[in-house]
């Protein structure tokens, strides 16, 4: 392998300094001038019989923009060569396509065409999302020996030197998250880079009670190992390995939960250890992304302006969106839509069926007269997807 071959193999992680030349066909693409008015406007924007509030944080964070910017660039930087995306960049179907429309090729999920990591040459050049990947698909990129651009966010990546830190220490890694997510499989790997590092991904607080049945002495190894299969380390022993535990998240979780999961662990260790010895037992950093906390508080206080319906915007894949849905859903009606083609009539609209990929048709969701509707969207959604929507709602009604 030649010199530059060896330096290509280290991820790149930073700009290549192309914003200037990319900037305008990303001002074209995910620019809003009409939600840069409604913020100008105090988030509250009215039309007809139509009141529009805009939660105060929503859409693209500073990690996403990131990933974003590198993506083109990339692609201004490498014209000639093939360039290629380990899974989709963010959770947001309009940018996924419109990187596929420049060229770009995915390894896997819903874009991908079929190419695999054993089609990757020396000459190629591979993005790393924001999500990140696995220890495993890393370390089989750089024997390949291709220019990698790594643009995992950096909250992420502080999810992972905790989990290492765990591991190196012989701490299990508990990870509040979704087992089968980008970013929990990139994290859990991360756990198992010392000998003997272990995970174990609880998806909720039901899930967590099975946890805390074991840390209390009292749960059933059987039951244990089968609801647990796909989510924990190979060989995890509940009865030696959950002796000591370090918590962590998928930072785009809801960070109500995942603080009342560390509780829940901390109380059982109290209960059958004492306090001097949970505290020896058990470790726990809120490592929820502060963009994540700020769109959370966000809709919160939004919900509670007494709105007759919320939209949510965003892919139905992406975790953090979800998680506004589920937050709204409390005080109001809530539709979680991808973006305007969603949005039919005031008489029907296609949205996220609640706890599922599936989607749903609603009859009769817009009410007549005067309505106040609550607008916000998850951390992948571009300003131009949520413009869209609120012309398309502006326009039926």
């Amino acid at each position: 392998m030649t010199q530059e071959k060896k330096e290509n193999a280290q991820p790149i992680r930073k700009s290549f300094g192309l914003k200037g030349k990319i900037e305008p066909e990303l001002h074209k693409s995910y620019h809003s001038p009409l939600v840069d008015q409604i913020k100008q406007e105090g988030y509250r924007y009215q039309k007809g019989r139509i009141r529009i509030f805009l939660a105060e944080e929503f859409g693209f964070c500073y990690g996403v923009d990131r990933a974003v910017d590198y993506a083109y660039e990339t692609c201004a930087k490498f014209p000639d060569r093939r360039i290629f995306l380990t899974n989709e960049i963010i959770h947001n179907p309009r940018v996924n396509t419109k990187l596929k429309e420049m060229g770009v090729r995915f390894l896997s999920g819903p874009y991908a065409e079929g190419e695999t990591l054993q089609d990757i040459t020396s000459e190629d050049v591979v993005i790393i999302p924001a999500f990140g990947t696995s220890i495993s698909e890393l370390d089989e990129l750089e024997k390949k020996g291709c220019t990698l651009v790594d643009t995992t966010c950096g909250s992420v990546m502080s999810v992972w030197r905790r989990v290492e830190s765990y591991a190196r220490d012989g701490f299990t890694s508990l990870i509040h998250g979704k087992f089968d997510h980008e970013e929990t499989r990139a994290t859990s790997s991360r756990a198992m880079r010392y000998p003997g590092g272990k995970f174990l991904v609880v998806r909720d607080m039901s899930e967590t009670g099975e946890v805390c049945k074991f840390i209390e002495g009292c749960g059933n190894r059987d039951h244990f190992l089968g609801k647990f299969k796909e989510a924990c380390s190979p060989g995890l022993d509940p009865e030696k390995d959950l002796g000591f535990i370090g918590c962590a998240n998928q930072t785009t979780m809801l960070s109500s939960e995942s603080i009342e999961i560390a509780k829940m662990l901390e109380s059982s260790f109290l209960k059958r250890y004492g306090k001097e010895e949970a505290q020896r037992r058990f470790r726990h950093f809120d490592t929820v992304c502060s963009a994540t906390q700020e769109r959370q508080d966000a809709v919160l206080k939004l919900a509670r302006e007494g709105l007759n319906l919320m939209i949510v915007v965003g892919g139905y894949n992406s975790s953090n969106t979800g998680h506004l849905v589920e937050i709204s859903s409390q005080f109001a009606p809530v539709y979680h839509v991808k973006d305007a083609s969603c949005i039919f009539s005031g008489k029907l609209i296609r949205h996220k069926a609640k706890e599922s990929m599936d989607e749903q048709e609603t009859k009769d969701w817009l009410p007549e007269g005067p309505v106040k509707i609550g607008i916000t969207a998850g951390a992948s959604t571009p300003n131009r997807v949520i413009e869209e929507v609120i012309k398309r709602i502006l326009e039926i009604a």
